[in-house]
């Protein structure tokens, strides 16, 4: 029932947009006039976007979500996908923007408008601690990873000849990894140390650390948009000014990630 009445929400929402772009209206006007963001997330990526203990939507993605929707006048409204639906989502039409941790790619910026960095991080190379001859990842040739599809962190692990286990979720990965079913999982630096703190016996160690992308937020590539990415650019650039947005990262990663190395 869920999942119908989001392909409702989503059927509503681009039949509203179509009338709107028909009006002469850009996807800012849209969505002033309607009254919300559509924002998309996974919802199980913690710190980034997670269900706390009382199975609230939370993470560092909903508060800077929060924010934006806040700085263009209107609310914000979640809807959770799997990571490869995400970006799909934002290319149809189905949802206004992705925060959901993106890493910014010149390959992603030929298909999708993205907003300034608000985030700066790296990535890692995980494996059992046990495992002695996965050290790099030009060690990965010839075995297996897990990740999410179309995920830099796959991308990384088939360049390097691994091959990958597509799955929807971290936890899933290190699921894998942990019993001995991959043989390393690459996944961003800031939660693969969350996990490690929630489960401090989990038989796994970092054994290389690799440059990451700025994180920014994609949206769909369209002179519609170009006004939305300005706006949101602003709103970022007040909160990097006036330290909100170190203060959120403070707040999730224990660390401000928002400056450039």
């Amino acid at each position: 029932m869920k999942k119908l009445m989001v392909v409702f929400l989503a059927c509503l929402i681009l039949a509203v947009g179509s009338l709107a772009m028909a009006e002469g209206k850009d996807l800012l006007d849209q969505i002033r006039e309607r009254g919300t963001l559509i924002i998309a997330m996974e919802g199980n990526w913690s710190p980034w976007t997670y269900h706390d203990e009382n199975d609230v939507l939370t993470g560092l993605e909903v508060d800077i979500g929060t924010l934006i929707a806040k700085g263009l006048g209107v609310e914000p409204e979640f809807f959770e996908a799997d990571w490869d639906a995400i970006l799909a989502g934002v290319d149809s039409g189905r949802f206004d923007i992705a925060c959901n941790g993106v890493g910014y790619t010149e390959k992603r910026a030929e298909k999708y408008s993205f907003s300034t960095p608000y985030i700066y991080t790296h990535k890692v190379l995980v494996t059992r601690n046990d495992n002695e001859t996965v050290k790099t990842v030009e060690d990965l040739n010839g075995r297996t990873t897990a990740n999410s599809p179309s995920s830099t962190y796959a991308q990384i692990a088939e360049e390097h000849g691994a091959s990958v286990t597509y799955i929807s979720t971290l936890v899933e990965a290190l699921t894998l990894l942990t019993q001995g079913r991959v043989d390393a999982v690459i996944n961003a630096q800031e939660s693969i140390e969350d996990y490690m703190r929630q489960h401090p016996d989990a038989p796994l160690k970092v054994v290389q650390i690799l440059e990451g992308e700025p994180v920014a937020y994609p949206l769909r590539k369209s002179a519609e948009t170009e006004t939305l990415v300005a706006a949101i650019n602003e709103i970022l650039e007040q909160a990097r000014q006036d330290g909100t947005l170190s203060a959120i990262s403070e707040k999730y990663f224990g660390i401000d990630l928002t400056k450039p190395e």
